[in-house]
Order: C-alpha cells, then sequence, then structure tokens
C-alpha cells in the first residue's frame, strides 16, 4: 500500500524532529533530514498497524475484511 501524509520538519539545534499533520502521534527525529524523515516514516507505519489491529479486534465472525487502496 501507498499513501503520502505531510512532515512538518524542524531544526532543533543538532537535530532535525519532524511531525506528521495527519496522524496524530508520529514524531520523528534524526542527525539528518534523510534519518529525520525515515524515522517519521517508521513511526506512522507503526501507528497505522496498531490502529488497524484494534480495528479489526471487534468485527463480527460473520463479517469479511477487505482492502481498499486510495490513490
Amino acid at each position: 500500500m501507498h499513501n503520502e501524509f505531510t512532515a512538518i520538519v524542524e531544526k532543533d539545534g543538532d537535530w532535525v524532529i519532524a511531525y506528521c499533520a495527519e496522524v496524530p502521534g508520529a514524531n520523528g527525529q534524526g542527525k539528518t533530514k534523510e534519518k529525520c524523515l525515515a524515522n517519521l516514516s517508521e513511526a506512522i507505519g507503526l501507528i497505522l498497524e496498531d490502529r488497524r489491529q484494534d480495528a479489526l479486534r471487534g468485527i463480527p465472525e460473520d463479517a469479511t475484511p477487505e482492502v481498499v487502496s486510495v490513490e
């Protein structure tokens, strides 16, 4: 699945920090912008996977989960 999100990037001393506007709680940091964005990408993926697992816990037994792509 491919998704794009907005990263708000700031410099904080020797560190680069970022957060995702669309995914509350997703933050990243690194000594370079590239490392910061990679860290943020990993955080977004972990949060979305956790939310997916939470959402699927309560579905009825006779329901069928299907994958929908957003382009």
